[in-house]
């Protein structure tokens, strides 16, 4: 550690670069060391700007598909192998875009709404209809969360998903509006079955085109009467049920805990000065908000990264491109973690915390090592051997060794490649200490 550079800022400075850039480039964490605190909160609160690395990929083309053909038709196979491969265009797609992007808080925070909006492909099926609902995440991930709920709640992929195409005047389904207020804006035990009942009235007459994601509305299979939610009488659509449900305090507490519980800790409690930086329901005032506050130097504010998270952040330390990697092993191994975009295991999104730290996840996570490192770039341990445990630390941003991990780290100074696993699979790596 430079006498010069506190832990204190390492530590923090590592934290804002693995949380809200997926992990820092090679010399970037020590740049930002240099600079000082004040120029990490500005690089990583970095959106809007032109990324000439993101607009170089090649355009995602998903084909128009027509209804699902009949087992075992004429038509069947080549239909599946099309769904099959535009899926795993979608995913590799949006790996490279989390990988390249000069700044990546957009595509960090489209993940985290992914898994706040958790839609699966699975069920889907078709990867038009969820690269829609991804544009949509992408266009409103530091915008007005008001906006966001409301192209949410007509997003056809999150429709079908949560059944709202069964939600009919005669029977309503309730899923969509139960899940809505429940994961979606203002949390368990803020709501009552009546305004669960109500709200699936709110939205009837929508129904969903699964190929493409369209929603469409018929006012003749609409409920037009007065409806009772969240103690507030008047009569609702799908729009306008939302603007009332997120309108709500309880939103500004939900989103504002969600937000830390995903970026900060998962065993404390947020400032109650965070839900206020959310009043006018602004995600990039409550994101700047949070990179700006002392929450990063709290060592109990420790937090494991997810596998796509730790992917991310070793292909940006190693300079490798997901496309460079072998797909169908890569997709395969990060489904063994556990972990593939587009396809989350529930509504309420992918595990948390020590979920990820299983031998089977490490195992994976073992190969996929491997595989970065048949092409990875180690020229940040070209350094003398007596600096290469240090020099690891500054290249990956990591705040400190352990005793144990640097002792293993010092064993293997000779060999890069092997320093490079060892890092790259530690608990200070793995969890964003």
């Amino acid at each position: 550690m430079s006498p010069s550079t506190s832990y204190a800022q390492r530590l923090a400075t590592a934290r804002l670069l693995h949380r809200f850039s997926f992990g820092p480039t090679p010399g970037q964490y020590s740049e930002m060391l240099q600079r000082g605190l004040g120029a990490t909160h500005e690089l990583v609160l970095q959106h809007g700007l032109p990324d000439p690395a993101l607009d170089s990929l090649p355009s995602l083309n998903l084909p128009l598909l027509g209804q699902i053909p009949e087992a075992g038709s004429p038509d069947a196979a080549s239909f599946w192998s099309t769904i099959f491969s535009g899926q795993t265009a979608l995913i590799s797609w949006w790996l490279e875009r989390m990988v390249l992007a000069t700044s990546p808080l957009e595509e960090r925070m489209t993940w985290f709404w992914h898994g706040h909006w958790a839609t699966s492909v699975d069920k889907v099926i078709y990867p038009l209809a969820m690269q829609k609902q991804n544009d949509t995440l992408r266009r409103y991930a530091l915008g007005n969360f008001s906006d966001m709920a409301r192209a949410m709640v007509l997003d056809g992929a999150l429709n079908f998903w949560l059944d709202n195409e069964e939600n009919y005047l005669s029977s309503p389904n309730e899923n969509l509006a139960r899940e809505l207020m429940e994961l979606m804006t203002i949390g368990v035990n803020n709501f009552t079955q009546h305004d669960v009942v109500a709200a699936a009235r709110a939205l009837t007459g929508y129904a969903t085109n699964q190929a493409n994601g369209d929603v469409t509305f018929d006012p003749a299979q609409h409920y037009t009467g007065p409806l009772t939610v969240l103690g507030r009488t008047s009569k609702l659509d799908a729009p306008s049920l939302v603007s009332l449900i997120v309108s709500k305090e309880l939103n500004a507490s939900f989103i504002s805990k969600r937000i830390w519980f995903r970026f900060v800790s998962g065993s404390t409690e947020p400032p109650a000065a965070l839900a206020r930086s959310f009043g006018r329901r602004s995600i990039f005032d409550l994101v700047s908000a949070l990179v700006r506050s002392d929450a990063w130097i709290n060592p109990a504010n420790s937090l494991v990264k997810s596998p796509i998270e730790w992917f991310a952040g070793a292909c940006r330390a190693l300079k490798v491109n997901p496309s460079s990697l072998d797909t169908a092993n890569l997709h395969w191994f990060l489904s063994q973690m556990g972990q593939v975009p587009f396809n989350p295991p529930n509504v309420g999104g992918w595990p948390y915390g020590q979920a990820w730290l299983s031998g089977s996840v490490f195992q994976y996570r073992f190969m996929v090592v491997e595989m970065m490192l048949a092409s990875g770039d180690l020229s940040p341990l070209s350094v003398p051997q007596s600096e290469m445990v240090q020099a690891c630390a500054d290249w990956l941003g990591v705040a400190e060794w352990t005793a144990r991990t640097g002792n293993e780290l010092d064993a293997a100074r000779s060999n890069p490649i092997q320093m490079a696993t060892i890092a790259l699979l530690s608990p200070e790596y793995v969890v964003s200490i």
